[in-house]
């Protein structure tokens, strides 16, 4: 599902114009990015959070120049589902 996707879904569930919905999915995607590029970790209740992620330091390979490089330690967004949330996908979603 992409992002004109979800404005359409929303469009045709609630009744509100295409161009209000697009610019409140696209005011609600900036406060997340907002946040987390701030530090601070979105809780959406029975949804899910949006957290940072700390990635320790790592010793890579570059397999071309048959070299060792260290990564170091990073930051990186990612989202984790609510428990009820993550049940309902298990018991729906078929694979």
């Amino acid at each position: 599902m992409t992002k004109a996707d979800i404005v359409n879904e929303i469009c045709k569930n609630t009744g509100i114009e295409k161009i209000l919905v697009q610019k409140t999915v696209e005011s609600f995607m900036d406060s997340v990015k907002t946040s987390i590029i701030s530090g601070n970790n979105v809780y959406l209740r029975g949804f899910g959070s949006f957290i940072i992620k700390k990635r320790a330091t790592k010793t890579a390979r570059n397999i071309s120049k048959n070299t060792t490089i260290v990564i170091p330690e990073h930051n990186i967004p990612a989202f984790k589902p609510a428990k009820s949330f993550l049940g309902e996908v298990k018991e729906n979603v078929t694979k």
